[in-house]
């Protein structure tokens, strides 16, 4: 009650003001009372309906997850402490060996993955699951803030892809042509100032070559004269090592003085990104997925991250597989050089006309992808497999991508061996160019001045365990672009230089190159020597 209103009562009427005053004093602490009892009510009923949905969603996870099939869990915190001690992969195989082509493993009580290796239920598979799981999208975004190509949802990304693969695989695709040959001229002159007579570690200067490549397509010429690009490079690749790590806490942890380091990393690669788009945008309009009023930055350097990871891994491996076979790398420089006297513009690759190089970088990509899981899920609703097996929302859907890749019952019997040529159909002509020999395609070689084969390269989607770009709604929507810009890098690159192992470089001894797609490098050092030398 208002204070004067009671003054003046007690003033015109003692006694009725104080009993007036007690009454109000009474009924106000009745409805405080009878306020706190609902808001308590209140309250735990919401806590009830929360805990009673988590369990009821608990039960009816273990219900469909006991229906697929799968090893029974060793205990209630599920495989989670046997795995620890074994290779994922390895445990995928044998119990795909043993309980067929979809299995589940119990992760913890709370998490469920199914693993599914058949092609056709891959493929069925990675056209109904379009999202991914969330801590991909809350990686990213705490790395490099919001951004609408990496949420979980799919609804989310759908239109951001449409007009990245536009931009990618028609707008840039001729920019990728290109700027190769400049990227390598710029990488090599780096490597020869920074180690002697050439020499390179095999994966920092794939990631380099990834970057550059990546970096100089994207944002045009002014890329390659940054004076900033090599502080962006190490600051990009430092940031994105703990991103995961920061965003696994549930809660974030403002008490950690690392976690404020990290952010103030974050905020420097941000600045960093946006002096890049300054200094470029003069010769480069950005449009679609790159307009930084919709998503400051965060798609640029997502873009750049995840294009650095998978590109770099297969340059990586390319050059690996070109190393320890020389004789394919020989002939991909002959294939080169016909290619070159065959067009018009001298200066431009050609990769159309250069069929065994793209046959290579599909099967470098095959034997090794750049993750052994490609991973998918359903946020919201229950899937059912045309094979009757409902797989429940939230559960971990994956792939084993070395096990699909290294079938023998989608790849035939040399499945565990290096052989380009399984992506080639071979065409006689009477005068052509290149032959085939015995250890790579396994024919009898042709007696001399007989007739020579070329070849025709083969779509490697049409095989349904072709998956290192993904499949479905989710697949790499660039592809095209990746393949087109390694097989131009390395048109530049090999027409310039023979790749050698280094002589300090060791593999393992268990394992011979010729055979084995699982060469083991224990040490890799790489040597570029000019062609003309």
């Amino acid at each position: 009650m208002n204070p004067f209103l009671c003054f003046v009562l007690q003033a015109w009427n003692p006694p009725a003001a104080c009993e007036f005053s007690r009454e109000t004093s009474r009924f106000l602490r009745d409805y405080a009372v009878w306020e706190i009892n609902a808001f308590l009510w209140i309250s735990l009923l919401t806590v009830t309906y929360f805990l009673t949905h988590k369990l009821f969603k608990f039960f009816k996870l273990w219900n469909q997850g006991s229906k697929i099939p799968g090893p029974p869990s060793p205990s209630f915190y599920g495989h989670f402490s046997s795995l620890s001690n074994q290779n994922l992969t390895e445990v995928l195989s044998d119990s795909h060996g043993e309980y067929g082509s979809v299995v589940k493993l119990w992760l913890s009580p709370k998490q469920l993955l199914v693993s599914i290796k058949e092609p056709d239920v891959i493929r069925e598979m990675l056209w109904k699951f379009k999202d991914k799981l969330p801590l991909t999208e809350k990686a990213f975004d705490l790395a490099f803030g919001q951004s609408t190509l990496f949420a979980s949802s799919f609804d989310k990304v759908e239109k951001r892809r449409e007009s990245l693969t536009s931009e990618l695989n028609v707008k840039l695709l001729d920019r990728a042509n290109l700027i190769p040959t400049k990227a390598v001229e710029r990488i090599l002159a780096e490597r020869h100032q920074n180690m002697p007579k050439g020499h390179a570690d095999r994966k920092m200067a794939s990631q380099h070559m990834a970057f550059t490549l990546l970096g100089a397509t994207i944002f045009g010429d002014t890329f390659l004269a940054w004076s900033k690009a090599t502080i962006y490079e190490e600051l990009l690749m430092t940031v994105t090592k703990d991103a995961c790590f920061w965003a696994s806490y549930s809660v974030t942890p403002f008490w950690d003085r690392g976690f404020w380091r990290y952010r103030r990393l974050c905020t420097k690669l941000k600045c960093l990104t946006k002096d890049l788009v300054q200094q470029c945008s003069k010769n480069y309009k950005f449009n679609g997925h790159l307009n930084v009023r919709d998503e400051p930055y965060g798609n640029i350097m997502g873009m750049l991250f995840h294009g650095c990871l998978t590109t770099g891994g297969l340059i990586s491996n390319m050059l690996m597989r070109l190393v320890t076979h020389p004789e394919i790398q020989h002939k991909i420089y002959t294939e080169i050089i016909m290619a070159r006297e065959g067009s018009e513009d001298k200066d431009q690759p050609v990769a159309e006309k250069m069929p065994l190089l793209l046959a290579t970088i599909y099967e470098s990509a095959r034997v090794m992808p750049a993750g052994p899981l490609l991973q998918r899920c359903s946020l919201q609703h229950d899937l059912r497999l045309k094979s009757g097996i409902i797989v429940p929302a939230g559960a971990i859907v994956v792939v084993p991508m070395q096990l699909v890749q290294m079938d023998d019952s989608s790849w035939g019997n040399d499945a565990g061996k290096f052989n380009p040529y399984r992506f080639l159909s071979e065409t006689e002509k009477i005068s052509a160019s290149l032959n085939k020999d015995t250890s790579i395609a396994g024919h009898a070689e042709e007696p001399k001045g007989q007739r020579k084969s070329s070849f025709v390269l083969n779509d490697p989607n049409e095989n349904a365990a072709f998956l290192p770009f993904g499949s479905g709604t989710r697949a790499c929507v660039c592809q095209k672009f990746v393949i087109q810009g390694i097989a131009s890098l390395f048109a530049s690159l090999l027409e310039q230089y023979e790749v050698r192992l280094g002589t300090g470089s060791k593999t393992n001894s268990k394992l011979t190159s010729t055979d084995s797609i699982s060469q083991d490098f224990l040490s890799s050092e790489l040597v570029f020597v000019g062609r003309t030398s």
